[in-house]
């Protein structure tokens, strides 16, 4: 049976959590995440990293499904990454994103057979030892559900904010809540929730249909105060971007989809400064926040 999550104030707290550690080189870690595989989230990753670096930040990907990497793939990247010091791995580039990916030190049909100390213990090396080079953003492609990973990363690093991702299906937005409500639970703000494979459009004709079902994000989105930061559409183009290397955010940078991909960036952008903001105000102020206590 799981430990019970309580909010106390810092006077009040028994056992604190493992003191947070900031990323070298990286302001802001975004940590994109679903409640279920399938739905678009590693796909949604690689193109909002794209949004982002074209809009002028410098960006960033961690590939932290570690039992299914899929970003060497999205991003058209192969080989070893370097480290000439022996000590820091040196970040793959994939059109303009630094990116450090399990995939990259394991060979593509060999499983990951790791237990949860195994896996933790990978993924703060991951984060910790590529020398990532002065990243406004590194996007985090979690995996799915909520697991060892998340929890690692809610405890140990820094998380700006993370966006969750879902389809409109009925089991997706179930799967996706309790996603939400992880973070909720660990104190990292919910930046928005963005909806893929919101209708489908047909290659032939151009004409879009809900297969899925139709506003269920944004219910969700209503339901937890949070933000729907946009929907996109179940294309093909997307699926063949990804799958060749060059996502749609590079294949057709001036088309539909990478502007939609845009505004769901710029949504995140200004949330992130607001959040800034907020703490910057917060520190000032010197309130007794609460923090999460495990007992």
């Amino acid at each position: 049976m799981s430990s019970p999550v309580s909010y106390l104030p810092a006077h009040q707290q028994k056992r604190q959590l493992p003191e947070q550690k900031a990323v070298p080189g990286v302001k802001h870690l975004i940590a994109v995440a679903s409640g279920k595989g399938g739905v678009g989230k590693s796909t949604t990753t690689t193109n909002l990293a794209l949004a982002l670096a074209s809009q002028g930040a410098r960006v960033g990907v961690l590939d932290a499904d570690l039992y299914g990497p899929s970003q060497p793939r999205m991003l058209g990247l192969k080989g070893m990454p370097e480290s000439p010091d022996g000590k820091f791995l040196e970040p793959m580039i994939g059109h303009g994103i630094q990116t450090m990916s399990i995939g990259f030190l394991v060979d593509d049909e060999s499983p990951i057979i790791w237990r949860g100390p195994m896996i933790t213990q990978a993924l703060t090396r991951l984060v910790y030892e590529t020398r990532w080079d002065n990243l406004d953003y590194l996007i985090v492609d979690m995996p799915p559900g909520t697991g060892d990973i998340h929890l690692t990363m809610a405890q140990r690093m820094p998380v700006s904010g993370a966006v969750i991702v879902t389809t409109p299906q009925d089991i997706a937005l179930l799967d996706a809540r309790k996603g939400l409500r992880m973070f909720e639970k660990v104190n990292i703000p919910v930046l928005g929730i963005i909806e893929n494979m919101s209708t489908h459009v047909c290659s032939e004709c151009g004409h879009e249909e809900p297969i899925f079902g139709e506003g269920g994000a944004r219910k969700m989105a209503q339901e937890a105060g949070t933000e729907l930061l946009g929907a996109l559409p179940l294309d093909i183009r997307i699926r063949t971007g990804s799958d060749s290397g060059q996502p749609v955010m590079t294949s057709e940078p001036d088309g539909a989809l990478a502007v939609t991909y845009g505004l769901i960036a710029e949504r995140i952008r200004q949330e992130i400064e607001a959040l800034s903001c907020s703490r910057q105000g917060s520190e000032n102020t010197g309130p007794d926040v609460p923090r999460i206590v495990m007992e």
